[in-house]
């Protein structure tokens, strides 16, 4: 069809008066009028200023709904008066069928009651005039108003729910986007975790020794071998952690459980032993007795610590305390490490974002532990409590 009369067009609304003018024109054609030639020296043609009246309140439909119901009723009532043709009849119903879809809905609670009034009306005045032949009296109303009414509140009832179902689809789509972003985001958090766990703290150690070596020019041979090994150890292991992480990127099929966790709190012995080669003094106490805890728990525990050593690798004296508690229901780390004024062990400021403070945090937070960090009688202090369940 052309689109000028696609759905919700204005020229849909003219074509469909228009039919309907032509088929009230056909009807008169034939000779449907007067059905009830109560005035039978009325001129037909005095019919067709109602049809065309009743035709123009069809193309009223959707702009002035109000005013087509109003010409059309005084057109219907007018040709009534005239003798009733079936043309202005029947294009009447459609007005009806109209009001009660693109009408306000108490205009068709209105017409509902007024048309079953009539039917009934009819039925009982017949009844008590002709008796129970009379009853056929009612069934004009009901065909012709009646009908009209109730199938327009039907498509209009339908028309609401699709509305509504609509629209409950949109808010649905909305929501699976937001969710769709906010795991977008919680992944590139989880990613730049694990990127900051991984580069900076190895990448801080090659850093520093880099550092000293350029401050230092006059160091004996051992010195400088010595700050060597602890890069190249650095490096390593830095690009062994980054292939492993952007092995899990690349392959979504492996377990990310597996792949994620292969470092883990047992494993402080290695750390420790990297921080000893970059010049950090570490005494461990553990309290309680080690025991196997949840991937989630044991990963982050140990990023924790990783992350404070590094911190007091850069800004503190060389010397730190690390204390890891085996509680009934949870696992606590404790870092603490005197801060030297200015920085770095070397007295040279490494640039630093805030990001590994963040990182531990947000660890904590999604095991819903425990974390809190900041200067103590002197010193920087780190604790995170995880829980990790009853001891078994």
């Amino acid at each position: 069809m052309p689109g000028w009369v696609g759905s919700g067009r204005p020229g849909r609304d003219l074509a469909l008066a228009g039919v309907s003018l032509v088929g009230g024109l056909a009807a008169y054609g034939v000779g449907l009028q007067p059905q009830f030639p109560w005035a039978p020296d009325v001129p037909r043609v005095s019919f067709l200023l109602p049809l065309l009246a009743v035709s123009v309140a069809v193309g009223l439909r959707r702009v002035a709904t109000r005013t087509g119901l109003v010409v059309g009723t005084v057109a219907v009532f007018a040709d009534a008066a005239l003798g009733v043709s079936v043309g202005v009849t029947v294009i009447y119903t459609q007005v009806l069928y109209d009001t009660c879809v693109y009408g306000p809905s108490r205009w068709w609670r209105w017409l509902l009651r007024v048309t079953v009034g009539l039917s009934v009306g009819g039925t009982v005045v017949g009844l008590l005039w002709w008796g129970w032949r009379g009853a056929a009296v009612g069934m004009p109303f009901a065909l012709l108003g009646v009908l009209p009414v109730v199938t327009g509140i039907s498509v209009r009832q339908y028309r609401d729910q699709a509305a509504t179902e609509r629209a409950r689809a949109e808010q649905t789509a909305r929501l699976v986007e937001l969710d769709r972003r906010q795991a977008v985001l919680a992944e590139r958090a989880r990613m730049a975790r694990e990127l900051h766990d991984v580069v900076a703290n190895q990448l801080s150690a090659v850093a520093l020794h880099a550092t000293a070596l350029l401050a230092a020019p006059g160091l004996d041979r051992p010195r400088i071998d010595a700050a060597l090994r602890v890069i190249r150890e650095s490096s390593v292991q830095g690009m062994a952690e980054m292939r492993q992480l952007v092995g899990l990127l690349r392959e979504p099929s492996a377990d990310p459980v597996q792949e994620a966790t292969r470092v883990r709190l047992d494993e402080l012995d290695r750390l420790l032993a990297r921080m000893a080669d970059a010049g950090l003094r570490v005494r461990t106490t553990v309290r309680g007795s080690p025991r196997e805890l949840p991937v989630g728990v044991d990963l982050a525990a140990y990023r924790i610590v990783q992350e404070s050593l590094t911190n007091a690798l850069r800004h503190g004296t060389g010397t730190a305390k690390l204390t890891v508690a085996y509680l009934p229901t949870e696992v606590a780390v404790t870092v603490e490490n005197p801060v030297r004024p200015g920085g770095s062990a070397d007295g040279a400021a490494l640039p630093a974002g805030g990001a590994g403070l963040i990182g531990m945090r947000e660890r904590a937070a999604l095991l819903d532990g425990g974390f809190t960090a900041g200067p103590r009688d002197g010193c920087w202090r780190v604790r995170a409590t995880l829980p990790a369940g009853e001891r078994t």
